[in-house]
């Protein structure tokens, strides 16, 4: 068997997204040396028998940590936001996990690469929403003209999930972490302490989001190791994004306009290409033309 996965996870809604993410990864000769693993949480029978044909294993979803059913109300896909903290008990036998978000595709592999190596040793491999192209990272509210509040993504989701005072303004200015896609190894402590934080986040927050501010707390609060990625190896920011019509691929919008390793559709805002592959982008190529073109995988 093969030591390195990668894993994701959807429900029937998903399918198409998550076909997407299997044969962009499937595009690449270098896919050989992993297996692709999934997690079931509400496909169809006739959707996994397509699956079935191009991964490796296919595993039905269960909740890892009990939750009530009001905070679920038949949202079978929520249970992504637990199991990814559980990969090695649902595929054991590998070295290394990595998770990629349904909603994304592989665009160049040595992103890959690079969260396979950057997870050597027992270390978080994972990148963060902090970036030059993303823009505000923190939300401040003016009082006066010299004194504001200030908001973070880190501090409020700790707060929202019960989490003390101490180890919420611990975490409220560190580099949020995006959990969309990292990797770990099968033998790394984070998963314990993941776990434990997992389990505080769930017993008063939201279900969404949970894992996120586990892992956040897990390495800003915890202290467990981590290699933060440059933000094109899970770049969700499309507004951003500028078009290489040579080499007919997505880049960053900065110079040195490195290739984007993977495309992720997450949030709001991008909820139309999410929903349609129709749905067209309209991007600035690197020679300062607008063009519309597709922003989901093109088999």
């Amino acid at each position: 068997m093969k030591n390195r996965t990668i894993i994701s996870l959807a429900d029937s809604k998903y399918f198409e997204l998550l076909n997407e993410l299997i044969d962009s990864i499937l595009s690449f000769k270098e896919s050989e040396s992993v297996s692709i693993c999934i997690l079931d949480a509400g496909l169809q029978p006739d959707q996994i028998k397509i699956l079935e044909k191009k991964v490796h294993k296919i595993v039905k979803a269960k909740w890892d940590i009990e939750v009530p059913e009001y905070k679920i109300k038949g949202r079978e896909w929520l249970k992504s936001q637990v199991s990814r903290a559980f990969l090695p008990e649902y595929f054991p036998g590998f070295k290394k996990y990595l998770w990629i978000d349904a909603d994304a595709w592989v665009n160049d592999w040595s992103a890959v690469e690079l969260y396979f190596k950057g997870s050597d040793n027992q270390t978080l491999s994972i990148s963060s929403s902090a970036d030059r192209a993303y823009g505000r990272v923190l939300r401040a509210d003016w009082i006066f003209s010299n004194i504001a509040f200030i908001r973070s993504q880190n501090y409020k989701h700790a707060k929202s999930s019960g989490f003390s005072n101490q180890i919420s303004r611990e975490v409220a200015l560190k580099p949020h972490l995006n959990i969309g896609v990292f990797c770990l190894e099968n033998d790394t402590p984070h998963w314990l302490v993941w776990q434990k934080n997992l389990r505080q986040a769930l017993k008063k927050g939201r279900i969404f989001g949970s894992e996120q501010v586990a892992m956040n707390i897990s390495v800003y609060y915890d202290n467990m190791k981590v290699e933060i990625l440059p933000a094109y190896c899970n770049w969700y920011a499309l507004d951003k994004l500028k078009y290489d019509q040579v080499n007919k691929t997505f880049v960053e919008n900065y110079l040195p306009n490195h290739k984007i390793g993977i495309i992720h559709l997450a949030g709001k805002h991008n909820d139309k290409y999410r929903l349609s592959s129709n749905n067209l982008i309209e991007v600035i190529t690197l020679d300062n033309k607008i063009i519309k073109t597709s922003i989901r995988f093109i088999k």
